[in-house]
């Protein structure tokens, strides 16, 4: 058990039936009236968001999210084919569950499986992939200071915004937490 004077940002616990995960969470002890914890807390299986306020004595039950890591195989339309690095299990997830980052993963890539009592949810792409540019304009020496943009499409298959200077074949270092350009890999 844990109680809402112990939140932390990401904590996660049982709410009717719904795992919760601490975003944001502030102590608040008004001159008039009783402490409270105010927080923003997610949804684990659905994504949302919410804001909600919480006595600090309240009690929830700890939930333990199992993130493992396994090797994306490959996609077969509805579902995306992840395998186990130790029982070499092939692991589905229905393309709802991984995520707008996910364009950013290609075959063969570690990917974590988020799942809750042996329910998947959700699957975090590495924070940082390599990958080639197949299609962009002619690469220029342009004006630097502008922060000038052109884009570009990766080997798969993704679009991104990436300076003047970077040409077709290029490897480049992307964030797929934002989608940006990171910086060429030598």
């Amino acid at each position: 058990m844990i109680t809402a004077g112990d939140f932390r940002n990401g904590v996660t616990f049982e709410e009717d039936g719904n795992v919760m995960q601490i975003i944001e969470f502030q102590h608040v002890k008004p001159g008039k009236g009783a402490a409270f914890v105010r927080t923003k807390v997610k949804n684990v299986i659905t994504g949302s968001v919410v804001e909600k306020t919480y006595n600090p004595s309240a009690k929830f039950p700890t939930a333990f999210v199992e993130r493992k890591d396994m090797q994306y195989s490959y996609s077969d339309g509805e579902l995306y084919h992840f395998m186990d690095q130790e029982t070499f299990e092939d692991v589905p997830v229905n393309a709802a569950d991984v995520g707008e980052n996910f364009k950013f993963v290609k075959e063969e890539m570690m990917c974590k499986v988020l799942s809750y009592k042996g329910k998947v949810f959700g699957v975090e792409p590495p924070n940082f992939v390599e990958l080639q540019v197949t299609q962009t304009d002619p690469g220029f020496a342009g004006n630097t200071a502008t922060n000038a943009t052109k884009p570009a499409t990766l080997e798969t298959g993704a679009e991104i915004r990436v300076p003047l200077f970077i040409d077709e074949g290029e490897l480049i270092r992307i964030d797929t937490r934002t989608g940006e350009y990171m910086e060429r890999v030598k």
